[in-house]
């Protein structure tokens, strides 16, 4: 009993939850349990994670005030071209560039290919965030080692800041499925901060101490739970998001610096990038476990699904460190989502270090921060080609606006 015991650790790391809680959750949420074993310490359970609910006929069953998933086959099905909203297309055509170290935004036109402005925000600006509600776009300042993070408004309609709001450590954001919270990552706290989405009013915190450096996610096809990467200790963590408690923390076979992470179009599987590993791991998100693993290219980082859910680009970073020199062996992997496997590898011409960013709303660029070689590119997912476009010092989470969708999960653009 004890080598099982063992075994099972060495996959899921449980977070201790008194049994109160976990009757009140099970009235209320499907849920999995492991039972491995009876001991000197009592019933051993491990909490594998919520069960997707299903109804008759296919329908995925949401969690209250989620919109409903359209297509239970490609969660993205709303986010293909031919759907953006009326009021969202009425916005400027831009790319907006958070530059971390020389603590502004660089403003591109996607016409031209130029800046057409630049503002300063916070201190380290890290991403730019659609809302939930796609009506404003947020640049987390996380201000590392510092106490005055904050997050500042654009109005894309106009392109214009608003007045910054404060607020700790704000590496990165996301919204709940329902859109009545904000979710700051406070990377350097280990802690997710629920806050008033338009506000930014503190709701609520859930600390996630098993998780150093937790920053990026993606959520459920139904918005039960979200899986989370802990950068810096090699982990993942399971939160429920019905519950808003911490479900258990795994630990990857290797690498050990989980980046990005994608949920697949059938909901069943979540891809992690890791910079170490110089790939994308396959998890089973029911089961919370690895099912496989995907050789990309150096530095793997960012995660960005085409505009018709059948690809995902894998921005490979072109080195395994957190700073690194320009001029790297960075590329972008195109994976086919169907057979889990690389079908292209485009590499950027005389080095680069493509980073974070989306795809443009008719799917034909994917535009990327070059994180070390302070430009943005423009590539074509057709055959690969790179622009290069000069931006401020250390770009990083660019997003694309507008952006075909309903209603945005955070980052900087997991639009469903």
């Amino acid at each position: 009993m004890s080598a099982m015991i063992a075994i099972c650790r060495a996959k899921i790391q449980p977070v201790q939850q008194d049994t109160g809680d976990r009757m009140k959750r099970s009235l209320r949420t499907p849920f999995t349990a492991r039972v491995i074993g009876l001991g000197a310490i009592g019933l051993i359970v491990f909490w594998v994670g919520t069960a997707t609910a299903q109804q008759p006929g296919g329908a995925i069953e949401t969690v209250p005030g989620m919109p409903p998933v359209v297509d239970s086959g490609n969660l993205y099905s709303e986010t293909r071209s031919d759907n953006l909203r009326p009021d969202v297309a009425a916005a400027l055509p831009r790319i907006y560039v958070p530059n971390r170290r020389s603590n502004d935004v660089s403003v591109i036109d996607p016409a031209t290919m130029r800046v057409v402005d630049r503002f300063p925000v916070g201190i380290h600006p890290q991403h730019v965030v659609p809302s939930w509600d796609l009506k404003t776009l947020w640049v987390t300042n996380n201000a590392e080692g510092r106490t005055d993070g904050s997050l500042t408004p654009i109005d894309p309609q106009t392109g214009k800041p608003g007045a910054s709001i404060p607020v700790d450590d704000p590496y990165n954001m996301y919204f709940t499925p329902d859109g009545a919270s904000a979710v700051v990552v406070a990377e350097a706290f280990k802690r997710l901060d629920f806050r008033d989405p338009h506000t930014m009013a503190l709701q609520s915190s859930l600390a996630v101490p098993e998780c150093a450096g937790i920053n990026h996610a993606d959520f459920s096809i139904d918005g039960r739970y979200a899986i989370f990467t802990c950068e810096f200790n090699g982990r993942l963590a399971k939160i429920d998001f019905v519950a808003r408690k911490v479900l258990g923390v795994l630990k990857l076979s290797k690498g050990g610096m989980p980046q990005d992470v994608r949920v697949s179009p059938d909901g069943k599987v979540f891809y992690v990038a890791d910079m170490r590993a110089n790939g994308v791991f396959v998890i089973d998100g029911e089961r919370f476990t690895e099912v496989g693993f995907i050789a990309t290219g150096v530095g793997t980082h960012g995660l960005y699904p085409s505009r018709d859910g059948t690809k995902l680009y894998a921005a490979n970073r072109g080195s395994n460190k957190v700073f690194a020199a320009p001029g790297g062996k960075g590329s972008v992997s195109v994976i086919d989502f169907a057979t889990r496997k690389v079908e292209a590898t485009w590499p950027i011409p005389g080095g680069g270090s493509p980073d974070m960013g989306n795809v443009s709303a008719d799917g034909s660029t994917l535009w990327l921060s070059g994180r070390f070689d302070d430009v943005v590119y423009a590539i074509d997912t057709t055959t690969g080609a790179v622009k290069k476009i000069r931006v401020g010092s250390e770009p990083h989470g660019l997003t694309v606006w507008p952006q075909p969708g309903r209603f945005s999960l955070g980052h900087t653009g997991n639009l469903r």
